[in-house]
């Protein structure tokens, strides 16, 4: 069977298809996956035998990827034959990762001395062959994340799949260059701790998975897991992160095809969707240079590319678009300042005004500057909403932190909000957290002084 392409696409990057658990009705759970819109799996290998066979099954099926290696369970009986036999997997093109490799101190089925030399050989491994690690950790988080550092695990990056621990242990693990993998127990009543975890670590750093045949998700818990069941934990990560069920599968999938290397190249989009609202990326061109900006990491905000290679024209703005009728508001906010591309936003204000769309604008608010004019009362009538980033609650701060083109740049920002509310209903001046900053005088001022609505916008959190 093939697997079809759905609209919205899931990966459950931590199955064990290979367990005697399924049996003949494989191809019958595959096609509930597939109807589901899972659309890649990633079975794990925890035994030699049980790579090889995760092997045999994603080269059988071009919709499954494999990983090798030996969980901690089984790190007593390693050999060297046993090494030997997971590296010669690892040059397979359907093999994405080195593991399930780590440490389990909760039933200790192997000796604790004997499972860190088992994990530091099969990091030793994965850097060699470059390759992700897919990390089982029990009740071992502190000798995991010493491991992880002295065999410069950075080398490699991967995922701690079945994430238990606290969110500072995430936000370390991220800091190795690692993923946070969220399994089914996101959806237990009582599982206060992971439901903490998701709702500070940043989705673009987490996967979701199944771990099947073991931990189904409610309202399947004490049955068999299967990868369909994946689309459960993506519908309570939705529910914790305030976000679409589509917005986490397309994020978490753009993660695991980024990690495991089994996406299509990435095309850069013009309009993209972020729960209810559309956006439009018009430009990747910025007044200000500012150190915080994401786009310095990479172009991508909740699993939509947006590094365009040029400024898109009208008729490609509005055909990548198409009917605005389903969105809360259309907002001009790409990976750079639209008002940089006045024109442009008029005439494609203008066409959502005539379809009843509402219109928003995120912008640095130097538009007066560059223009030498007040260019506010040509949006009039054509924008709804304007949020300005105002960001700091000096001068000399927000020259430290955006690094405007010019002298003067703050005050122009404050004129332009304070400017904006005669000719747009709704202007809001916004920060983002940066440490240091004065969020309260910060608000003072725009509420205070601007007559502006206050916004504190999370610091490495778009979208």
């Amino acid at each position: 069977m093939e697997m079809r392409t759905n609209k919205v696409s899931f990966i459950d990057s931590h199955a064990h298809l290979d367990f005697t658990d399924y049996g003949s009705d494989l191809d019958i759970i595959l096609e509930r996956a597939d109807r589901s819109g899972v659309s890649k799996i990633i079975t794990v290998g925890t035994t030699l035998m049980g790579s090889k066979s995760s092997l045999g099954l994603a080269n059988k099926y071009p919709f499954i990827f494999a990983t090798a290696g030996v969980h901690p369970h089984e790190a007593g009986d390693v050999t060297e034959e046993t090494y030997n036999g997971i590296k010669e997997l690892l040059p397979s093109e359907k093999v994405v990762a080195v593991g399930e490799v780590g440490l389990d101190y909760h039933y200790e089925y192997s000796p604790r001395d004997v499972q860190k030399e088992v994990f530091r050989r099969f990091i030793a491994m994965a850097r060699e062959a470059h390759l992700p690690l897919v990390v089982h950790t029990r009740e071992a988080e502190s000798d995991t994340m010493e491991i992880l550092r002295s065999e410069k695990a950075k080398e490699t990056g991967g995922v701690i799949h079945c994430f238990s621990g606290t969110p500072e242990m995430a936000m370390d693990c991220i800091k190795l260059g690692f993923y946070i993998s969220i399994p089914g127990i996101v959806t237990f009543k009582k599982a206060t701790n992971i439901h903490e975890v998701v709702r500070k670590v940043p989705i673009e750093k987490m996967l979701i998975e199944t771990d099947s045949p073991y931990l189904a998700p409610v309202p399947y818990r004490g049955k068999r897991n299967e990868p369909s069941y994946v689309v459960k934990v993506a519908e309570k990560i939705a529910e914790l992160k305030g976000l679409s069920v589509e917005d986490v599968a397309r994020i978490t999938t753009m993660n695991s095809e980024k990690l495991f290397r089994i996406g299509a190249l990435e095309k850069a989009e013009i309009a993209y969707k972020i729960r209810d609202s559309l956006y439009l990326n018009i430009t990747n061109r910025c007044t200000n240079e500012c150190p915080f900006c994401p786009k310095n990491r990479d172009f991508v905000v909740k699993g939509h590319y947006l590094e365009i290679e040029r400024d898109p024209d009208f008729t490609e703005i509005v055909s990548a678009i198409g009917d605005p009728s389903p969105y809360k508001e259309i907002v001009f906010c790409g990976f750079g300042e639209p008002l940089l591309r006045l024109d442009a936003v008029k005439e494609v204000a203008s066409w959502l005004k005539g379809k009843g769309a509402k219109v928003r604008i995120n912008t640095d608010g130097l538009a007066n500057v560059i223009y030498k004019r007040n260019i506010l009362p040509e949006l009039e009538g054509l924008v709804d909403a304007i949020s300005v980033s105002l960001n700091a609650d000096t001068p000399e701060l927000y020259n430290k932190v955006c690094h405007p083109p010019f002298e003067g740049a703050y005050d122009a920002v404050k004129d332009f909000i304070k400017e904006a509310a005669r000719f747009i209903p709704n202007v809001t001046a916004s920060v983002v957290g940066i440490p240091n900053l004065d969020i309260e005088k910060c608000r003072k001022i725009a509420e205070e002084e601007l007559g502006a609505h206050f916004r504190l916008r999370p610091l490495n959190e778009v979208g």
